[in-house]
């Protein structure tokens, strides 16, 4: 029998999770949570019920687990009903508003022994966990530094369709940046400290339109991270991996890099380069060239399967609700650089 699973919120990334959830060989859709108008075709032409509040899905057609792809400022109370009523859920990112209300969730969650996902849908991706794997075997030797970038350019119709797009909150850092630290976390480990440069100079918007990061990491490592909502550039993770069919895009390009002692890795092109002789490593010696084997696959897909998999209680989290309040303390953080100027140390959430 397959896990019944109700899709709370019809909008965008809700309905990307119905879409793998009727494709999914352990899981099906069960139902859509929405009280909006627009709501009734999709569930209609989805073929499933919909229910105006989890309250009453809960009550008349109990799932066996939910998507939470509600609004950013519901998902610390329908994640508490869901905790409350015992339901397994995938929370979308962010866990929550505001750190303050993501550590009380946190808090909250492991009292209950929730069976809590967060949506960073990335860390369920073939090209992360290849990546991860190259770094976990030590190919590059001790991880020294990482070059990241998020450049892309966002049209004037997409702040007209949310004005609220060109206010605090609504800028790149908030909505885009979140996915690039869970990235980097899961690739070069955890982040104490952060420091940014903020520019609103091209849009004139409240709100940034591009940034310059600096990382510290754990481990030694440093790094580089540059983000811009306005930049005509497609070294973005939409732009390379070619896992999103709605973005067009380029496969030369990457959007990390990261580097060790003995050799570096380009990612999402995989492009390996490594001294043959890590005894002999010199900048006037030649890298063994390679591209890492791998195969491109809708991280949705992996998560919905891995999802099943919590819910049957045969796997934990990936992506706990911990990593999800460590990823918006760290996104916090770099507003809080940008604005102040200074460096900001960060702790275990």
């Amino acid at each position: 029998m397959k896990l019944r699973v109700a899709v709370a919120g019809a909008g965008y990334i809700g309905q990307a999770h119905m879409g793998v959830l009727q494709q999914s060989p352990t899981c099906q859709l069960s139902a859509v949570v929405d009280p909006s108008p627009a709501a009734a075709e999709i569930a209609a032409k989805a073929g499933v019920p919909l229910y105006a509040s989890l309250d009453e899905l809960i009550e008349k057609d109990r799932p066996d687990g939910i998507v939470l792809a509600t609004p950013n400022q519901l998902h610390v109370e329908h994640a508490i009903l869901c905790m409350e009523a015992g339901l397994p859920m995938l929370l979308e990112k962010p866990i929550a508003p505001s750190v303050e209300e993501g550590r009380q969730l946190v808090r909250m969650a492991d009292r209950a022994k929730a069976r809590i996902l967060i949506g960073h849908h990335r860390a369920h991706s073939p090209i992360m966990a290849k990546a991860r794997e190259i770094v976990s075997q030590g190919k590059l030797g001790r991880l020294v530094a990482v070059m990241g970038s998020a450049t892309f350019f966002k049209p004037d119709q997409y702040f007209a369709d949310a004005p609220w797009r060109r206010e605090p909150g609504g800028g790149p850092i908030l909505l885009n940046m979140i996915h690039e630290v869970h990235n980097l976390r899961m690739l070069c480990g955890d982040i104490v400290a952060v420091q940014a440069f903020a520019s609103h100079a091209v849009r004139d918007f409240p709100v940034e339109d591009t940034v310059a990061i600096n990382l510290r990491f754990a481990n030694g490592a440093l790094g580089t991270f540059m983000l811009s909502d306005t930049a005509a550039c497609p070294r973005s993770w939409e732009q390379t991996s070619r896992e999103n069919k709605a973005y067009p895009t380029y496969e030369d390009e990457d959007c990390y890099v990261i580097a060790g002692t003995d050799g570096s890795l380009s990612i999402p092109t995989m492009r390996l380069k490594t001294y043959p002789r890590p005894e002999d490593r010199s900048w006037w010696k030649p890298f063994e060239i390679g591209v890492v084997g791998m195969v491109r696959q809708d991280p949705l897909m992996h998560q919905i399967e891995h999802f099943g998999a919590v819910i049957r209680g045969e796997a934990q989290p990936l992506v706990s609700a911990r990593d999800g309040l460590l990823n918006l303390e760290i996104t916090e953080a770099i507003v809080e650089a940008a604005k102040t100027g200074s460096v900001i140390q960060l702790g275990n959430a």
